[in-house]
């Protein structure tokens, strides 16, 4: 991989768009060095979009992404970052997994009401041949 990428690349290594990417950037979550109106996007950029894209697939807003992405530069091998990005983890784990027990609920009440409705038409559909 090259050191800098341009943003047709990164689209494609990414599966984003460029409006994904000027966003990201109109955000200050991406910093690209500009050559007049082409952008290149560096490793750094690269390591912070694949942690913007984990961050949004988990449920993270973009605060949050900031907020962690910034945590990079204090020097200290990446402890708070990582013990705030674990922190906020599990209040997404959480929030996910009661998102899923609702969700669960819904889909066996669906089942039950499904079944109630074939057993119906079954029902009336005999009651109607007779």
């Amino acid at each position: 991989m090259t050191e800098t990428m341009t943003i047709r690349e990164m689209c494609e290594a990414f599966d984003v768009t460029p409006r994904t990417l000027r966003f990201y950037e109109a955000k200050e979550l991406l910093f690209p060095i500009r050559q007049g109106t082409k952008r290149l996007f560096t490793r750094s950029d690269r390591a912070r979009l694949k942690l913007i894209l984990k961050g949004k697939k988990f449920g993270f807003s973009l605060e949050e992404i900031r907020q962690l992405l910034e945590l990079y530069s204090l020097n200290d091998n990446q402890l708070t970052q990582l013990t705030r990005t674990r922190e906020l983890a599990l209040v997404h784990l959480a929030e996910m997994e009661a998102q899923r027990a609702v969700l669960d609920a819904a889909i066996t009440e669906l089942r039950g009401e499904i079944a109630w409705g074939e057993e119906e038409i079954a029902r009336r559909s005999t009651a109607n041949a007779a």
